[in-house]
This record gives structure tokens, C-alpha cells and sequence, in this order.
């Protein structure tokens, strides 16, 4: 009895314990917009080999959270994909696209 009695005294009541400490790594870098980085003003959608950075295997746009780019070209490089497409210079829709 004093053994168990011994070990809860130890505790406070509704104590979260861990067995191992929680890894959590916050100390990730920032992405910084490649736009704004090289001095890119102008998105041409007349250049599928660039706009293919911004678009998934399947013909999907990227999110900015996965592109790192800031909103006011995240807008401008959506604009030329739409506009690459309605062109046929890029798929709407591709299986394997890169």
C-alpha cells in the first residue's frame, strides 16, 4: 500500500505525463516568394516550362503554402496557367504531367 500511496503523492491531479518528450520542430525556414526574390514583375503565360513549377502531376494549381509565393503573384500565376490553358499551351487536365 505505501508503495502506490508513495507514487501518486508525487503526482498532481490531471497531470499530463509523456514517456518521451514531444519532437516538435519549430525552427523551420520561412519560404520567401521567388518572385519577389529574383525581380520578376511580369508572369508570361506564354512559357508552360515556367508555369510547370506551379502545377501538380495531375494539372492542378499549387497553393502558395506549398509554392512559398506571396498572394499578389500566387494571382498573377494563376491568371497565366488559366490563360496557358485556354490557349492549349498547357493540359487542363494530365495523367503524369512532369
Amino acid at each position: 500500500m505505501s508503495k502506490i500511496e508513495d507514487q501518486s503523492s508525487g503526482k498532481k491531479e490531471g497531470e499530463i505525463r509523456y514517456l518521451t518528450p514531444l519532437n516538435i520542430d519549430t525552427n523551420t525556414k520561412k519560404k520567401y516568394c521567388m518572385f519577389k526574390r529574383s525581380g520578376i514583375k511580369y508572369v508570361d503565360y506564354k512559357d508552360p516550362d515556367f508555369l510547370l513549377r506551379f502545377v501538380n502531376d495531375q494539372g492542378k494549381i499549387l497553393p502558395r503554402r506549398l509554392t512559398g509565393t506571396s498572394l499578389k503573384y500566387q494571382r498573377k500565376v494563376s491568371v497565366a496557367i488559366k490563360r496557358a490553358r485556354h490557349l492549349g499551351l498547357m493540359p487542363y487536365v494530365a495523367d503524369l504531367l512532369k
